[in-house]
């Protein structure tokens, strides 16, 4: 235990946790004094992270503070992460949910807590928030969801609108990265040796399971609170960022029937917590979460049940760039979701025209394997350039384009742009990726928001049916959420293709899509009078608790050569040591992303994560080396796990699995 004794708060490092089956959850616990005497309410935050060094600085900046005012604060390692007994099995699986279950249980039954439990997280644990919520624990009273899902295939990191996005992989060799890792020695004993070989003998093969779910099965239905959000009593809070691969969450919370309240705050923000998020403006997101615990774990009166139901910063159109410091844009409150400002605007495709004349022809376009350069990263960190959208005409050139005439006025864009397509292939199958970008008159095109469908899947997600090759389909495809002005004088653009890489893995072949009518329904704010809407800003800086040991970098390459396209993705993260407790922690990943340009079945890719920790004569380290490449019948996967204590390798191993496409062939 450590003392803190300017705050009078008390922190502990391994405070243990034990789930149903007599497995203990190691927790990192900041309770304020006085809690025997007056019990206070909890927050928790679940995870597999690493609380000793993977998220440490960043609950530094959240859970510290929230105990200085009088919570006691839970960050929980998952079973088989960090400290924590136990193997991981697999995201979001029974086991993980009936653990978090258990240290609810747990934590409302301890003398220091008044019973009350609040769960908040970001990405892992935003979904496991909402979802242990539908599970409706007695305890739990309030939560706070940040950069999640309610859709955990159609909306996910695995799959979007049925097409494989090269996250899949990507996220497999991280992940697997991350639970390769021991627990730290000075908290665990001797024992770390013995657990850490356990966990690597038990290592997952994930990517395969998540290639055999191609559709949307009871795997994936399993925590997807989409499928009966009544099932969610407690209130949430729910936050997204707009350069967020997760941008569809608030609105779909508010639109769902939920049991209980549901407020959303959507900010310019990528993929971390808004105090400490790109681009500015940040928000306070303590002192805004401060005010949802206070009300839902409290009872105090502070009015935050009459918050505005959805707060968005809506940007305004700039010039396109891979990244951003800052988006001007200004926040608004609207009283109710949906918004009765919103109207829809309707635009029919012509000939190369939206909104001008009708389609006399049908509209071709075949697949490129380099269209989608431009996209940038699903995930946007803030690690290194080229991680947000660039400049789209190269993309649009290899699309099929239907644009506007120049705007006579500002058009403020606010919601989920819907296409309605009728479209044919020359295939069994295809995918369709739509964009809506913002032209300038300078001919730079800003990508405003987009959609991706598998035609196998045009009739819903659960069954892959084979296109009639010619035959028209009728296709309703809804964009993600925005909140967009495009400014006088602009154009819109909506530009439709049928490959999009290195952001979704290329069909089984190549194909022409036939655009022969469509028409595309923009929501629109009419007026922002009287919505106007500040948020806290701040909060004043925490001290750091790590020193740097070695800078990072950060490098993204695109190279052809030979009529082969290849992507190289380098971040050297650095080296860190934590100041309390001596720990070194380093990785280094690269990503190499290939595809031959006359046949985008050659696409693969090879992913290397290197990572170490160190202290004294402690020295561990692992390498996560992670192939995929395809065929027109199935895809292929690799994967080889060393690890070493100082330069003695203790485990290898090697993962390979064939998976089918067609899902009804991996039964």
């Amino acid at each position: 235990m450590t003392h803190d004794t300017t705050n009078y708060i008390d922190v502990f490092d391994d405070m243990r946790i034990e789930t149903r089956d007599g497995v203990t959850l190691s927790a990192r616990v900041w309770m304020p004094r006085g809690v025997a005497a007056t019990p206070l309410p909890a927050i928790l935050e679940i995870l597999p992270y690493r609380k000793r060094d993977g998220t440490a600085a960043r609950d530094a900046t959240t859970h510290a503070q929230f105990a200085q005012h009088d919570y006691v604060c839970l960050r929980v390692d998952l079973r088989g992460a960090g400290e924590s007994e136990g193997l991981f099995d697999d995201e979001y699986s029974e086991q993980e949910l009936c653990d978090v279950e258990d240290t609810i249980a747990w934590i409302a039954a301890q003398p220091w807590c008044s019973g009350a439990v609040g769960i908040m997280g970001i990405s892992w644990g935003g979904f496991n928030g909402l979802q242990v919520a539908a599970r409706r624990p007695d305890a739990l009273k309030a939560v706070i969801t940040l950069c999640s899902s309610v859709d955990r295939y159609a909306d996910d990191i695995h799959y979007k609108g049925g097409c494989q996005l090269t996250e899949n992989i990507g996220w497999a060799a991280t992940a697997m990265s991350w639970f390769s890792m021991p627990p730290d020695p000075k908290l665990v004993g001797e024992s770390w040796r013995d657990t850490w070989l356990e966990r690597l003998e038990n290592t997952p093969f994930l990517i395969s399971d998540w290639l055999t779910h191609a559709a949307r099965d009871d795997y994936w239905k399993h925590g997807s609170v989409c499928e009966d959000f009544t099932q969610i009593e407690a209130p949430v809070l729910s936050i997204a960022g707009w350069h967020d691969g997760y941008r569809n969450t608030p609105t779909k919370l508010l639109e769902g029937d939920t049991s209980g309240p549901v407020k959303a705050i959507i900010g310019p923000w990528n993929h971390k917590y808004p105090h400490i998020a790109a681009p500015e403006p940040r928000m306070d997101f303590v002192n805004e979460a401060l005010r949802w615990w206070d009300h839902w774990l409290k009872g105090v009166p502070n009015g935050v049940e009459a918050d505005p139901d959805c707060r968005v910063y809506v940007m305004d159109g700039i010039a396109p760039q891979g990244s951003y410091e800052e988006r001007p844009g200004k926040w608004i409150g609207l009283p109710e979701w949906p918004a009765p400002q919103i109207a829809t605007k309707t635009y029919q495709l012509g000939d190369g025209s939206l909104g001008k004349d009708t389609m006399t022809s049908p509209t071709s376009v075949e697949t490129r394997s380099t269209c989608g350069r431009a996209f940038g990263e699903y995930f946007p960190f803030g690690f290194g350039p080229g991680e947000l959208p660039e400049d789209q005409r190269n993309d649009d050139a290899l699309s099929a384009c239907f644009e506007t005439d120049s705007l006579s006025k500002s058009m403020t864009i606010l919601g989920a742009t819907e296409a309605r397509l009728s479209i044919s292939a020359n295939q069994t199958f295809g995918q369709m990726v739509v964009r809506l970008c913002d032209v300038a008159p300078d001919g730079a095109s800003t990508l405003i928001t987009f959609g991706l469908l598998n035609l196998r899947y045009r009739d819903g997600f659960e069954t892959s049916s084979a296109l009639e090759p010619e035959q028209v389909y009728d296709i309703t495809l809804q964009l993600d959420q925005a909140a967009y002005v495009v400014p006088e004088g602009h154009r819109l653009r909506l530009a439709i293709s049928p490959s999009y890489w290195p952001f979704i893995w290329p069909e089984r072949g190549d194909v022409t899509l036939s655009i022969s009518a469509g028409n595309l329904h923009l929501p629109t704010l009419q007026s922002s009078e009287g919505l106007s809407w500040t948020p806290p800003v701040g909060p004043a800086p925490v001290e750091a608790i790590t020193k740097t040991v070695k800078d990072g970098e950060e490098r993204k390459l695109w190279e052809t050569d030979g009529g082969q396209d290849r992507l190289t993705i380098f971040g050297d993260h650095g080296e860190v040591e934590f100041i309390e407790h001596g720990l070194r922690v380093a990785s280094v990943v690269q990503e190499v992303w290939i595809v031959d340009h006359d046949d985008v079945t050659t696409a693969r890719v090879k992913i290397d994560w290197d990572r170490s920790m160190a202290r004294g004569d402690f020295a561990v380290s692992t390498r996560v080396s992670m192939e995929m490449h395809c065929d027109a019948e199935a895809y292929y996967v690799t994967a080889h796990l060393t690890a070493r204590e100082g330069e003695h390798c203790v485990f290898e191993r090697e993962f390979h699995d064939r998976v089918c496409r067609d899902p009804s062939n991996n039964q």
